[in-house]
């Protein structure tokens, strides 16, 4: 499929944040992977390196791959507002991703693969598209033939809280877009201007 599938850990250690969820190994090595050890992260980046590095993060984490990424970038651009932030609210508003936010998988790939599989629908329709673009009062719901049933109630036993711009019923298997997701609400570690700069040159 052309996913990232090496490990995840060296990726996380050469970004510094935790980009496929909760690991400690950025408490144990917290410099890059490599022979030199903590003295190979001393040697000062450029300006494009960073940038390049801040667009890696945010395309490893939402697990794109490069032609889809430059895709929602292109798209954000033509939208109104801070290009920046909205391609984060692209990215954030993914099927994908709203179900992996509500709780309804333990991780964004879980979330891609349940989706193409048709466990959710939206607004009563099965959609089996990750990438669909949910919009404000939708909602996710898991239907009662959904065979995923019990993989997705193991998987909201792990979440404490929910995105305060999603509404999540875990007990009935449903989730609401309360409304677009404003860039303090998205909690990820990114610095998105770069990476308008980067794509600006």
């Amino acid at each position: 499929m052309g996913r990232y599938t090496g490990p995840k850990t060296k990726i996380s250690r050469r970004y510094g944040v935790q980009i496929f969820g909760p690991s400690k190994s950025l408490e144990r090595k917290n410099y890059p992977p490599g022979m030199h050890g903590p003295k190979g992260s001393r040697r000062k980046q450029s300006d494009y390196a960073i940038a390049l590095g801040e667009k890696q993060k945010l395309r490893y984490q939402y697990g794109l791959l490069e032609r889809q990424f430059r895709r929602i970038f292109q798209n954000a651009l033509r939208k109104r507002g801070v290009t920046g932030e909205t391609l984060l609210q692209l990215l954030e508003t993914r099927l994908d991703n709203v179900v992996y936010r509500l709780g309804f998988a333990a991780s964004r790939a879980q979330a891609r693969q349940l989706v193409r599989h048709g466990h959710f629908q939206v607004n009563g329709r099965r959609v089996n598209i990750p990438s669909f673009q949910v919009r404000p009062n939708d909602v996710i719901t898991v239907p009662p033939s959904s065979a995923a049933q019990q993989v997705i109630r193991d998987a909201t036993d792990l979440v404490s809280t929910v995105a305060p711009w999603l509404q999540a019923d875990h007990d009935g298997l449903t989730g609401k877009v309360l409304k677009q997701p404003e860039r303090g609400e998205i909690d990820t570690p990114v610095q998105e201007q770069l990476i308008v700069e980067l794509y600006s040159k």
